[in-house]
């Protein structure tokens, strides 16, 4: 039985030819990332059957959308699909329940059992997203995130297979968007819904994304588990300052005497602020690569508190001539440091080497 889903579409646009064959997890978040122009929204329209593709099959689990060979095309309207845009479409002169209200009218025509079924969706949807206040309240009277949870709201309330989701925070100022996150990251979760999130913003990526797709001109970059796509060092997907590893382990230790909570991962750990989470709770966070420095021995008198014992996998050549990234493995995850040329000539640094990495600092991304 199928268990994935499997999207091969192939469009022509005037400056460029979408032409990607992908197979993709069926739960969790599946980020479509690359720059303005990649392709990434052409993507989404054509597996909502808004766009129409020369060649192609469209098959979420075991139902096919859409096969050219077959001549199989199930219109927008017959797939069961939720879609957010990056503006929240809400009618202006209904309160936000008729707004939701009216996202259910198919459901609402259907037999009494699907009736029943999407009352009861709706108001599951409502609880998700924490709305119960707004619902008496006009569009005009909603913050952008509020507006965009009722959005995701409507969508997922449509019971759908496959929940897209165009750069649903491109419209939210900086405030907006950290108030909007938490809610996504419980939509991840708690739902079982396949989620495809197009975006550009590295940020969403590392905070939200199980499976990354990097698009680039219409073509498939880099694909994979979000961890393993940016630790990757040939195409790198995060560069600059961006450029880090992306960890999940789960709380350790408190240390309430001086507010700092312990990371285990399979390996090692690491310290950072305590966040107020429980031992045991499941984590994500984030080492950049500038923040990683190099000892041939283990550190002693230093400040910098976590020190992980890991060995050198790779040495390649930075943007810039002076530097170089080297990927570390620490246990079952790999950390990338950068450093000049000069710092690995002088420590004679080989791969395969043992080495300590001192990490300087740790963020907490969900």
């Amino acid at each position: 039985m199928n268990n994935n889903i499997h999207l091969q579409v192939k469009l022509t646009r005037p400056d460029f030819e979408l032409d990607v064959n992908l197979q993709l997890p069926e739960q969790g978040i599946t980020a479509i990332f690359g720059p303005s122009g990649s392709g990434k929204t052409s993507l989404l329209r054509a597996v909502a059957g808004l766009e129409k593709i020369q060649h192609g099959l469209i098959r979420v689990g075991s139902q096919i959308w859409q096969d050219t060979q077959q001549n199989i095309c199930w219109p927008t309207w017959q797939r069961p699909l939720g879609y957010v845009f990056q503006e929240a479409s809400l009618l202006p002169h209904l309160n936000v329940q008729h707004n939701l209200n009216f996202g259910l009218k198919r459901a609402l025509k259907s037999s009494n059992s699907a009736r029943l079924d999407a009352t009861k969706s709706l108001q599951e949807s409502i609880e998700l997203l924490g709305i119960e206040a707004l619902l008496q309240r006009m569009p005009h009277e909603l913050s952008g995130g509020e507006r965009q949870r009722v959005a995701i709201a409507r969508a997922i309330a449509m019971q759908p297979q496959l929940l897209l989701m165009d750069e649903p925070l491109a419209s939210l100022d900086a405030a907006r968007r950290q108030e909007i996150f938490p809610w996504l990251a419980r939509l991840r979760d708690d739902l079982k819904i396949p989620m495809l999130y197009v975006t550009h913003s590295s940020e969403e990526v590392v905070r939200l994304a199980d499976h990354l797709v990097v698009l680039d001109t219409g073509q498939v970059k880099a694909q994979g588990p979000v961890g393993a796509v940016l630790t990757q060092i040939v195409n790198p997907v995060m560069v600059g300052e961006d450029a880090g590893a992306l960890m999940t382990g789960c709380i350790g230790v408190i240390d309430s005497k001086w507010h700092l909570a312990r990371v285990d991962f399979q390996g090692g750990c690491v310290w950072m602020r305590d966040a107020g989470l429980h031992i045991g709770k499941a984590v994500r966070i984030r080492i950049l690569a500038r923040d990683v420095s190099l000892a041939t021995s283990e550190p002693q008198n230093t400040s910098i508190q976590n020190q992980l014992r890991c060995s050198i996998q790779s040495i390649t050549p930075d943007a810039h001539p002076s530097q170089v990234m080297v990927v570390l493995k620490c246990g079952a995850e790999e950390v990338s440091a950068r450093v000049t040329r000069r710092a690995v000539d002088e420590l004679a640094l080989q791969v395969g080497m043992p080495v300590w990495a001192q990490v300087k600092s740790v963020a907490l991304v969900a």
